[in-house]
């Protein structure tokens, strides 16, 4: 790594930098002249000038005097105010690999030559997904080796001269110590408690793996990944209307359920997802074991006025104050997925939930044959997505298993919770005031006073507006006049796309009728011949080419 490649700095490494620069600048001679206190200084180095303090040295650790240990990390963050998880050079957001290389960093849990410089290959890192900017994750899963507790081999004796006897021996070594055994987890460095004290409160580690399987790969050795997209019934404000089912804002959830048992087994996903003509992707069939709509019990929040007269459908007019707005999700589990292939599928199921497109919607866009070209929509809002969890079974029962649509693994790792390595300390490392629930508790009612004032200034809002019942009684007698105006307006439609409100888009295209992108093959064609080959095909050539050239050399 070149440390003079600044774009490769953590944004706390470029911090320290300037600062260091700046108190470099301090201690520089005004006068062009040697300085006396220079040459009394000795060594060339300048003094301190008058009224400042030398910057103190941060005294590195020696790797050399500590063992190491390869262990598994499973990490839960909020992403909204992260550009995503994998470190990026240039970019406007932290990532949160960066927040994790900062306290590693710092922890002295792994020791980089230059730790201003992001190198995770100093450390036998894998990763298991690759969440995007503004997705969160409950079950992200890292492997990494780390500074560990465990005492290093003792150095072999000093040879003992012939003719010496054992009383010489043990006055000259001193009595014989009885080590004692080291306990894996007790004596161990409690990981998660001394990440959590340095990384921000919206990334928490979560448990720790103290024995990964062999070969461990957190990419490769997961086996089933699982996300949840959520939503909210009504999606966004509903506006006071004449009666009917279809209503702007509200959901048709069980369309949207019977639209997503239709991604589960395999499928062909390259109609929803996003294309990335630099990987030269061919394979787009990946497996969905399982897909559905699910609502989130006792997560109401007390908006009486969305299911009033006027604003809710008739199924829904006349429920009991406070039990909408609803909260839902979208629940998958997948082998593996594709580039945005979850916001994608997200999106489709909005479609279907507005009544812009049936169910059988979702079939269509897996048959290659009647879509070999993705229609040109949207996909949707990338906060309410969530890596939910990532599961490692057995991996040769696991690999003996054929894939199929309602596959259910098993995690067999050993996690050790946060605060819970020691079970005398459980209750005050998980529950006491300083424990990893306090401070998620901290961070939680910070955004919960949030919701709540925001909540009452909106039921506020809508009471107002409405006027009371004499405006209502005055608003059913113009119903006629409201019924034209709603023709009118049937026209343009609000999209929703999982953000916080809808979007206005004039007159829906249905998907038979939207147009139609590139195909995955002429993209990657477009790709190859951009970089000076002459297809995708030939490109693929000469990557496998030259891995095998490089092969042959490390052999």
């Amino acid at each position: 790594m070149d440390p003079s490649n600044y774009n490769s700095w953590t944004k706390l490494g470029l911090v320290e930098r300037v600062r260091q620069l700046e108190a470099e600048l301090q201690t520089r001679p005004a006068a062009p002249e040697p300085d006396p206190a220079v040459r009394q200084h000795g060594s060339g180095e300048a003094a301190p000038a008058p009224g400042t303090t030398k910057p103190k040295i941060k005294r590195k650790m020696d790797p050399s005097k500590y063992s190491t240990r390869f262990i598994a990390l499973k990490l839960a963050y909020l992403g909204k105010n992260y550009g995503g998880f994998e470190f990026q050079a240039v970019g406007n957001q932290p990532t949160i690999e960066e927040e994790l290389w900062n306290a590693l960093t710092k922890a002295c849990l792994i020791f980089p030559q230059d730790e201003k410089i992001v190198d995770f290959n100093i450390c036998e890192y894998s990763k298991c997904g690759r969440t995007d900017r503004g997705v969160s994750a409950f079950g992200q899963v890292i492997g990494i080796r780390v500074r560990s507790n465990r005492p290093l081999p003792k150095k072999p004796q000093q040879p003992v001269e012939e003719g010496t006897t054992e009383e010489q021996v043990v006055q000259a070594e001193g009595p014989e110590a009885e080590e004692k055994p080291f306990d894996p987890i007790a004596d161990e460095i409690p990981y998660p408690m001394v990440l959590n004290r340095l990384l921000p409160p919206d990334i928490r580690i979560l448990a720790w793996c103290p024995s990964p399987p062999p070969d461990f790969s957190a990419r490769f050795s997961c086996r089933e990944r699982q996300y949840r997209y959520f939503f909210t019934q009504p999606a966004f404000s509903p506006e006071p209307s004449t009666g009917g089912e279809g209503k702007p804002g509200w959901l048709d959830i069980d369309a949207m359920r019977d639209a997503a048992k239709r991604f589960e087994g395999e499928q062909d996903f390259r109609n929803l997802c996003k294309v990335d003509p630099a990987k030269l992707i061919t394979n787009w069939s990946r497996t969905i074991f399982e897909s559905d709509i699910v609502e989130v019990r006792d997560a109401a929040t007390a908006l009486p006025y969305v299911t009033a007269a006027g604003f809710s459908p008739a199924s829904v007019a006349g429920t009991a104050a406070g039990e909408f707005p609803k909260v839902y999700y979208f629940h998958v589990r997948g082998s593996a997925f594709l580039w945005h292939q979850i916001r994608h599928m997200v999106a489709v199921l909005f479609l279907v939930g507005q009544g812009l497109e049936k169910p059988s919607v979702v079939s269509e866009l897996l048959d290659v044959n009647r879509y070999p070209r993705k229609p040109g929509y949207a996909m949707a809002d990338e906060v309410p997505l969530v890596l939910w969890d990532c599961v490692f079974p057995d991996l040769a029962a696991a690999d003996a298993t054929p894939l199929s649509a309602h596959n259910t693994h098993v995690d067999t790792m050993q996690w050790i919770r946060a605060g819970a390595e020691t079970s005398s300390s459980m209750r005050a490392g998980q529950f006491g005031p300083f424990g990893a629930l306090d401070g998620m508790w901290k961070l939680w009612r910070g955004h919960k006073m949030d919701e709540l004032l925001s909540g009452q200034l909106l039921q506020l809002m809508s009471e107002q507006a409405t006027g009371g019942d004499e405006a209502r009684t005055q608003q059913q007698q113009q119903q006629p006049e409201k019924q034209q105006s709603n023709k009118k307006s049937a026209l343009s439609v609000r999209l929703y796309e999982g953000g916080n409100t809808g979007r206005p888009a004039g007159k829906y295209v249905p998907m038979e009728r939207k147009d139609k992108l590139e195909s995955p093959d002429e993209l990657n064609d477009k790709y190859a011949r951009r970089k000076g080959f002459k297809d995708a095909a030939d490109m693929r050539a000469r990557r496998n080419e030259s891995k095998d050239a490089v092969m042959q050399d490390d052999e």
